[in-house]
């Protein structure tokens, strides 16, 4: 006869938090529109900026060059790169002092969880801080796209993007998003709001007990 315990654990609302569910038809579009949206960036990048050899080469180019190179594109100042970036950014959101994002995309294919998994919760609680219809959406990009990304802008790696509000150009993609995408959903964020006790839950669980192996 099959030995089982119960095993106590603690259920708590504040470790997991979900991604938006996007459907892989509506990922396609988002990124292709992020890609032609990006693309002059990265022209501008490959056209114009040459890798500098230290800080000498570096002042020499641009005592050369600074009369002859276009300005980089406004949508410049709208775009952020990288996880540590885009992650501080948010936690500056939370106090109400950033410009605020409007969309945050997340190459999630061929990198560990690891890397992304505090997105979810980070973005909902930047997200306090606009109208429901302006909450920052978040966008996880399931199959592998970080090349596609890296050769909109020009850069080597690209594993995740922010697009500030207002940015120009971006419109058409934005609406898209907002659309398509629902914002993140916290539970315990919207009972804290709520101002109610709740009881801790403690959940039992049956459990196998495997059997001693003889000596």
């Amino acid at each position: 006869m099959e030995r089982k315990r119960i095993v106590h654990t603690l259920d708590t609302p504040f470790s997991v938090v979900e991604w938006p569910q996007i459907s892989q038809e509506d990922q396609d579009v988002i990124l292709e529109l992020l890609c032609h949206l990006l693309s002059p960036l990265g022209t501008h990048r490959r056209l114009f900026v040459t890798p500098s050899k230290g800080m000498r080469d570096r002042k020499r180019k641009r005592a050369q060059d600074e009369d002859h190179v276009p300005p980089t594109p406004e949508l410049a100042g709208y775009v952020d790169v990288g996880l540590s970036h885009i992650s501080r950014t948010l936690q500056t959101m939370s106090g109400k002092d950033a410009k605020p994002y409007s969309v945050v995309f997340v190459a999630r294919s061929g990198q560990s969880s690891a890397f992304h998994c505090h997105f979810p919760q980070m973005v909902a609680l930047a997200s306090r801080s606009q109208p429901p219809e302006k909450a920052v959406r978040l966008v996880g990009i399931s199959k592998a796209c970080e090349g596609n990304l890296s050769a909109a802008l020009g850069i080597p790696r690209v594993s995740s993007i922010a697009l500030r509000e207002d940015a120009p150009q971006a419109k058409g993609l934005v609406d898209f998003v907002r659309e398509h995408v629902k914002p993140v959903e916290v539970a315990w964020l919207k009972e804290a709001r709520a101002g109610q006790y709740l009881d801790t839950k403690i959940d039992a669980v049956p459990t196998k007990i495997g059997v001693k192996k003889k000596a």
